[in-house]
């Protein structure tokens, strides 16, 4: 196993960045392989329901400019393993709430959390490893949340099997509380670290951060990518839950065993990355993941689940390239940059949620994936009318 020598004795593994990651996103998505059972428990909407999920979303995209100059000024480690427990508390309250409305603003508690790991740790990358080493960085830390996203989708599915949907957060808020202790012990301080206290400066940087067209263009394509991902993996849920498929939160939390591809295509790409170019690894990127959502339009469940497995690989694709372009061309607040990144990124699936349920509502899955796909498309011309004039 490599390790990276920060000095002082102390080493950074990549397990521990892919576990971090792992351990951010295993309650964001996990509401989704329950979701028919929610919407029953609550007599809720499609819409309704889908709000437990967007809550999280934004949550995490209105805290996350916030905690990226919270991080400037107090150190990455520090924020990262508060963060972690913080997010113990209200997934370990969410199966003792009878409404709907608790449960959204439970979620959305969760939300306020997940920034402090994610925001933070892109920078502690940023900062810790350099040259070579930080697109495979990054593609770990990505494999970590891909990883994360599924474990939670299917312990979360496979448990309200047995246990009911407020049984299976159980066993999620005790996941949660071990790594918060695994990432506390284990997760040695930054040491390239340099602290901004100055709020003024951190505005100032927020300034050129605004006027800067690369940055805003990759805010925007985070915004179409998570959209894109939230939409679909929350309302395809609904589609395989009625007929003719009538598949159980069991059998929906092994529909979502295509995450693991993009375990396994993430990490091995990510060398071509950067060969390739980031630009057109996205565009690429695109392409894919829009043609395996057509794919779900096939009233067949083996080629929907093939589809969708096409689909997430190439939006975990188009994250790696997005988070590797702002890693390296972003050179001050780095934690600032990646929380206005964030808000954009969170915001689009707060909107998917809303967006892609509208028309679920309207005209069935076939609406989803259009109105999905027409945000895709959004996304491939910003990057080539914006990343190819900055470039």
């Amino acid at each position: 196993m490599r390790l990276y020598f920060l000095g002082d004795g102390q080493q950074v593994a990549q397990p521990i960045v892919w576990l971090i990651g792992f351990f951010a996103f295993l309650n964001v998505y996990a509401i989704q392989a329950v979701l028919p059972m929610v919407m029953s428990d609550f007599a809720a909407s499609p819409l309704q329901a889908g709000l437990t999920v967007g809550a999280t979303v934004l949550a995490v995209g209105l805290i996350s400019p916030f905690i990226g100059m919270l991080s400037d000024a107090l150190g990455r480690r520090n924020v990262i393993c508060v963060s972690l427990f913080a997010l113990t508390l209200p997934t370990a309250l969410i199966p003792l709430t009878h409404s709907l409305n608790a449960l959204i603003g439970l979620r959305f508690l969760q939300g306020l959390a997940i920034p402090g790991i994610v925001v933070v740790l892109i920078a502690y990358i940023g900062e810790e490893f350099r040259g070579g080493g930080l697109a495979r960085m990054m593609s770990i830390y990505v494999g970590g949340t891909v990883m994360g996203g599924f474990c939670g989708r299917f312990i979360t599915g496979h448990a309200g099997h047995w246990l009911g949907w407020r049984g299976a957060f159980v066993v999620l808020a005790a996941m949660t509380l071990l790594g918060a202790l695994l990432v506390w012990w284990r997760l040695p301080a930054s040491r390239h670290f340099v602290p901004n206290r100055q709020v003024k400066g951190a505005f100032t940087t927020l300034w050129r951060h605004l006027h800067n067209q690369r940055l805003m263009a990759s805010c925007a394509v985070g915004f179409c990518v998570l959209f894109s991902l939230v939409g679909t993996f929350t309302y395809v849920n609904l589609h395989l839950a009625a007929a003719p498929f009538h598949l159980s939160s069991a059998g929906l939390a092994n529909v979502f065993a295509v995450y693991l591809v993009g375990v396994l295509v993430t990490p091995l790409t990510s060398r071509h990355l950067e060969r390739l170019g980031f630009m057109k690894a996205l565009l690429w990127a695109l392409a894919t993941s829009a043609s395996g959502l057509l794919m779900t339009l096939v009233p067949s469940l083996p080629v929907i689940v093939i589809g969708l497995a096409v689909c997430s690989s190439g939006v975990f694709l188009c994250q790696s390239a997005t988070i590797s372009t702002l890693a390296k061309t972003v050179t001050e607040g780095r934690s600032l940059a990646t929380g206005l990144y964030y808000m954009s990124y969170y915001a689009g699936g707060a909107v998917g949620t809303w967006g892609a349920g509208l028309a679920y509502e309207a005209w069935g899955w076939s609406g989803s994936v259009l109105t999905i796909a027409a945000v895709q498309a959004l996304a491939a011309a910003i990057v080539l009318g914006v990343w190819r004039k900055a470039t």
